[in-house]
């Protein structure tokens, strides 16, 4: 019987010939990255780990520290980085979210097992990567003995066919799945298909990111010749893609036709079975809006962002917030001059940080405003206060919306 991609690499890591649903297994762990919030969390010292070359430590949740707890926490993390010898530690100055810093430091690799804290760390399945948050206790333990535990579980196939329109996005893509489908829990995610070759890196991050909003265990992508020739730019080799057996059994193959579809957008509280096109919600007045996170802060959506707003002014009575994922993705975007564009159109640029998508700092909501976000959650109080809405769409819906003042089809708003 055949494999999935998620089968293959868990089989290969474990040390077995074939693995199935239901089975559990000890893996060993390629990369295992560290937050800055698991050093504010009782943070114990470890005697020993299990190899540094195989641990990351990224500063990204509460950076630069907002707080004393949190500043503490960084002092932790330094101290760690150093009596361990660490090299990958990318501090404030080197630092952003997670997952955009996995991604562009080639720490993310085809066939490989990453584990962190993170529930969002899914999003390295764009890499081919069975990459899963767990457990702060589970990442400790992984990090002094290099390897943990799983149960297989049973795999969803997305089959993309048909040609992306250039008016549709990854978020658009995601939030269609997740309205037509619902919930994957206890379930993993394998994207592929004719249509795949058409769909960008950038795009792949965002869907497999969003995995998390559907409970998945674990979201993949097949490598293709867009993701081989992006890591051969960067000079990352030495990996072993995984593919699945044309055997492979899955739980349900789902077909999505891509020129099928349009910008779409999540009602307030959750994602799943509750999104729309655009173009038919009814005319929704917006307070905030946000373009960042793990999702949605990649280079690519500052460019669309920029694309949107140049040469336009921000709607009277809305705040644009825009977070790059990384101090890398700000100084490209600074550099090509996205942020430029962001800023003369009145929106604020924050530090790359966490702090606006989780409601910690920067960008907290108050009682009764509405938002428009890009970012990866929407369920009550995710971004501040329990009595605030929050809309889910793309980058490109996202600006266009602060544009008007109202959630927009970015359609409409001409270039």
């Amino acid at each position: 019987m055949g494999m999935t991609i998620i089968e293959k690499i868990l089989a290969r890591k474990a040390g077995c010939d074939c693995v199935a649903p239901g089975d559990t297994v000890v893996v060993d762990v390629d990369m295992t990255v560290l937050i800055d919030l698991q050093f504010t969390r009782s943070w114990l010292k470890p005697n020993r780990i299990h190899d540094p070359a195989k641990l990351a430590v990224v500063m990204d949740h509460a950076v630069p520290a907002p707080t004393i707890k949190d500043a503490a926490g960084a002092c932790h993390a330094r101290e760690f980085v150093a009596a361990f010898g660490i090299e990958h530690f990318y501090d404030v100055g080197r630092h952003g979210i997670s997952h955009q810093v996995i991604a562009e430091n080639g720490l993310a690799r085809p066939g490989e097992v990453l584990a962190c804290s993170d529930s969002h760390t899914c999003a390295a399945g764009a890499y081919n990567t069975a990459a899963r948050g767990l457990g702060a206790a589970e990442v400790y333990s992984i990090m002094c003995t290099g390897q943990t535990w799983c149960q297989v579980t049973p795999t969803i196939r997305y089959e993309f066919g048909g040609i992306k329109p250039n008016t549709v996005s990854g978020k658009d893509i995601f939030l269609h799945i997740a309205n037509e489908f619902g919930d994957a829990a206890n379930l993993n995610l394998e994207f592929g298909g004719s249509g795949l070759a058409g769909i960008p890196m950038h795009d792949r991050r965002t869907i497999a990111t969003q995995g998390a909003e559907v409970s998945a265990d674990f979201s993949i992508f097949e490598a293709d010749d867009v993701l081989t020739d992006l890591l051969d730019a960067r000079g990352i080799g030495g990996y072993h893609a995984a593919a699945p057996d044309s055997d492979a059994v899955y739980h349900d193959v789902r077909h999505i036709d891509l020129a099928a579809l349009e910008p779409y957008v999540a009602r307030p509280g959750t994602v799943s079975r509750n999104g729309l096109p655009v173009s038919q919600l009814p005319k929704q007045k917006v307070d905030q809006a946000f373009i960042g996170s793990c999702a949605n802060g990649q280079l690519e959506d500052l460019e669309v962002a920029a694309h949107v707003l140049r040469g336009k002014t921000i709607a009277a009575g809305v705040r644009l917030l825009v977070t790059p994922a990384s101090q890398a993705v700000y100084r490209d975007a600074m550099r090509l001059g996205y942020l430029q564009d962001i800023a003369d159109a009145g929106a604020v640029v924050t530090n790359s940080t966490c702090g606006a998508c989780f409601g910690y700092h920067m960008g907290v909501l108050g009682p009764g405003e509405v938002c428009i976000t890009s970012s990866t959650r929407n369920f009550t109080g995710r971004m501040g206060s329990t009595e605030a809405q929050i809309f889910m769409a793309s980058p490109a819906t996202v600006a266009a919306s602060a544009v008007t003042g109202f959630i927009t089809d970015p359609r409409s708003v001409a270039a």
